[in-house]
């Protein structure tokens, strides 16, 4: 897990996106960076400062992956079959972090990594407490039944702006939940543009 110096808001109003598309997001009101330098005027990024914006932007869309980590996943995307940059995507949503969040069961992705942390969540019936434990075809992932009312579950419900996309199946009255198939990057529901492409341009430099 990696250690946040700063508040996750920051990073929209740095990368000047509402990275995770949330009504209430600080970001609305405050269109610019964060800092006493964050309303001076944007420089034109050179193609390196293009690719490395594209990087951070969907580091910190997962919870602000740590870079060692992020690296392995690149390196994992290349060595499978396919496009690298739909491997990578694909990697990154079989996080179980990734998953809980897609299926509704927290509001956030960093609230996903604290539940799985604190043991509230069950794959294929066992206990699961590592965030970046790679969800596989066909795993069923639950909340503990004594952990299903707990306001931060019972919030995330009521979250309109957030649709479960269709490579994840969904029970709320069990609170379980499917994980069908890998996705593409067309699958998968980013309220803001990611552009894999530009990141794997960045590690391969």
């Amino acid at each position: 897990m990696s250690k946040r110096l700063s508040s996750k808001e920051k990073i929209s109003r740095r990368l000047g996106v509402n990275l995770w598309g949330r009504p209430k997001s600080p970001y609305n009101k405050r269109e610019y960076g964060p800092g006493q330098h964050g309303q001076s005027r944007r420089r034109k990024l050179s193609d390196f400062g293009v690719q490395l914006q594209a990087k951070q932007k969907l580091k910190g869309y997962y919870g602000n992956i740590g870079e060692k980590q992020f690296r392995r996943y690149y390196d994992d995307a290349v060595r499978r079959r396919g496009d690298t940059g739909e491997n990578l995507i694909e990697l990154l949503e079989r996080r179980l972090d990734a998953t809980v969040y897609r299926m509704k069961f927290v509001p956030t992705v960093f609230a996903a990594r604290q539940f799985i942390n604190h043991g509230h969540i069950l794959v294929n019936g066992k206990k699961v407490n590592i965030p970046s434990y790679m969800v596989k075809d066909g795993d069923v992932v639950e909340i503990k039944e004594k952990s299903r009312e707990l306001p931060l579950v019972l919030d995330a419900q009521e979250q309109v702006e957030r649709d479960v996309p269709d490579y994840l199946t969904v029970d709320f009255e069990k609170m379980r939940g499917r994980f069908v198939r890998g996705p593409g990057l067309a699958d998968v529901p980013y309220p803001v543009q990611m552009e894999p492409n530009l990141v794997i341009e960045y590690y391969s430099r």
